[in-house]
Formats: structure tokens, sequence, C-alpha cells
């Protein structure tokens, strides 16, 4: 099972904050995918979280910082709309080493479908007879789950990478997350 365990994977903020919460020390770099494209649109540059500096990042700029400069990284990443990528030890799949805050602007996993990331914990479930059909949770999904045909919602369940953004954007408060 381990072995078939991918680098990457999705969760939701509320995990994000559940795995942070365990940790002792933080470290933050650059994220790579943003200094070798045109940067991002969406965010600033240090967003790459890790627990320990063994890895050092895929950018520039590692250094270490408190918690409260996380939790400012966890509310830039809910008012931007990140996805939210745990990212595993090589050797050791069954540990995390940190987070990634990812978008489709400039990040390589979303141009680049070699890049490979396991679906979350939890997907998505939608009242359909609430939906608005604003359109707001199929801007925010990357994964293509989510779209607006003819004014109606339309969803692709097995797209959902469990990221909760189409929950967190939902005015009609008709999008959960349950367990996968």
């Amino acid at each position: 099972m381990n072995e078939d365990l991918h680098f990457h994977f999705v969760c939701t903020r509320d995990e994000a904050r559940e795995i942070i919460a365990h940790q002792e020390r933080f470290w933050v770099s650059n994220c790579g995918c943003r200094e070798r494209g045109s940067g991002c649109s969406r965010s600033r540059m240090d967003v790459c979280l890790f627990f320990d500096p063994e890895m050092g990042g895929t950018g520039s700029g590692l250094k270490e910082v408190e918690r409260n400069f996380v939790e400012g990284i966890l509310k830039e990443a809910e008012q931007t709309h990140l996805v939210t990528r745990p990212f595993r030890y090589e050797t050791e799949k069954t540990r995390i080493q940190g987070i990634c805050f990812c978008c489709d602007d400039c990040c390589y996993y979303f141009g680049e479908a070699a890049e490979s990331c396991d679906k979350g914990t939890f997907m998505e479930k939608t009242d359909i007879e609430s939906c608005t059909g604003c359109g707001d949770c199929a801007e925010v999904c990357y994964f293509g789950a989510r779209k607006i045909q003819e004014g109606c919602l339309e969803i692709s369940r097995e797209n959902c990478y469990g990221c909760g953004l189409c929950a967190d954007v939902c005015s009609a408060d008709c999008v959960q997350m349950v367990r996968r």
C-alpha cells in the first residue's frame, strides 16, 4: 500500500489545520512553481510549508518561521482559494513532511497531467435542490468536477479530489464535504 501512495495528496483546509496543529516547528520556502514560471496572480511566493528542513524546498529562501506565520498562509489560502496539498517523505510515505498551497494559475500540478496526486479523504456532496446555479463553486474547482451548463450545475464526482473549495464559496450553503 505504501508504494501505491503518491508524493502529494489533497486535503481540506480543516484537515491541513489538524496536520499543522500536531507540528512543533515550521519552515517555508518560495514555491518552485511560482519561481520557475511568471509568478502567481493569486498569492505570494513563500507558501511552501515544511515540518523539517530535510527536503530544502523546490524554491529558494528556506527559513524557519513561527506558528503565526503559518496561520497567515492558511488565511491567505482561504481568501485566494488555494488547494492544500500535503506531501509525504519519499522514503516513508506514511509520514507527512509539509504542505503545498496550490492553484491553477502557476502550479505545475494543474498544468502537467503527468504529476500525480492522491485524492483526499473527503469529497463533495451537493444538495442540488438548494443550488442557485451561481457558478461560484465551478469557478474555484481546479479539478473539473463542477461545471455550469445552461444555467445548471453539473457534477462529476469522480473528478472530485476533496479540497473543499466548493463548500467554502457556496453562498447557498448546499455543499458539504463527506467521507469518500
